[in-house]
């Protein structure tokens, strides 16, 4: 379970998260939306312990994050997968060695088991024949498919995805967000997408939270994002 409290965080003096208070139950899924500037990416980092609040707490299973050190801080990682927007592969990297990544880093697994481990994300992904490419070798979507893969290598609790399908074409897109959803129907994960694929994501979600000017909107399921009568949300959702 994942529970933000009073949330604050500021840069330079410019708030950009303003208060935020939410819980994501464990299994479910959420979109998160709002538009640029809104602070989405920003409080995925606050969740990952990538960025400390100014003031209010961020619980993972009854742990605070915030207060979180060293090997701590270290061990809620390990349980928490974390596609970032642009996939942040290793250029030097074939896409085999980037998926491959975490387990010979953070495991004292043996090399067969990592192949199997790494050929069995790939086949989930549909990238298995891609593996001695390099991610300049292969399609904007394939570097998603090849990031997704190494975010689920070690078979996280809780998954963050910052705007799984910018910068991919709508067909591409559309094909990102079915196999997240697959992957969460496989592995039950918790998780948390930031996204401005409005109303596509609908489809995928238990509920729709809204950031609006640091502070959260709404916090709804996509029926009643759709079906609200604020006039922010309504403009942001086209109804």
């Amino acid at each position: 379970m994942i529970r933000l409290d009073d949330l604050h965080k500021s840069f330079d003096g410019v708030p950009v998260l303003k208060g935020i208070s939410f819980e994501v139950s464990s299994g479910e899924i959420v979109a998160l939306v709002g538009g640029s500037g809104t602070g989405k990416s920003v409080l995925l980092k606050h969740i990952a312990g990538l960025l400390k609040p100014d003031k209010g707490k961020v619980i993972v299973d009854g742990k605070d994050v915030t207060s979180l050190k060293g090997k701590t801080l270290l061990q809620l990682r390990e349980r928490l997968g974390f596609l970032f927007q642009g996939g942040a592969l290793f250029d030097s990297m074939t896409v085999y060695e980037n998926v491959a990544f975490p387990l010979k880093e953070k495991t004292k697994l043996k090399e067969e088991e990592i192949r199997q481990r790494v050929n069995r994300e790939l086949q989930n992904v549909g990238l298995l024949g891609s593996e001695e490419k390099f991610p300049s070798q292969i399609s904007g979507g394939m570097v998603k498919r090849a990031a997704l893969a190494r975010a689920l290598i070690q078979d996280p609790e809780i998954m963050l995805f910052d705007e799984p399908t910018t910068g991919l074409d709508p067909i591409i897109g559309q094909a990102i967000l079915e196999l997240i959803h697959n992957c969460h129907k496989r592995l039950s994960f918790t998780g948390i997408i930031v996204t401005h694929e409005i109303p596509k994501i609908f489809s995928y979600v238990n509920r729709v939270l809204m950031l609006h000017k640091g502070e959260l909107r709404a916090d709804a399921t996509p029926e009643e994002l759709m079906a609200s009568k604020d006039p922010v949300v309504k403009a942001f959702v086209g109804s």
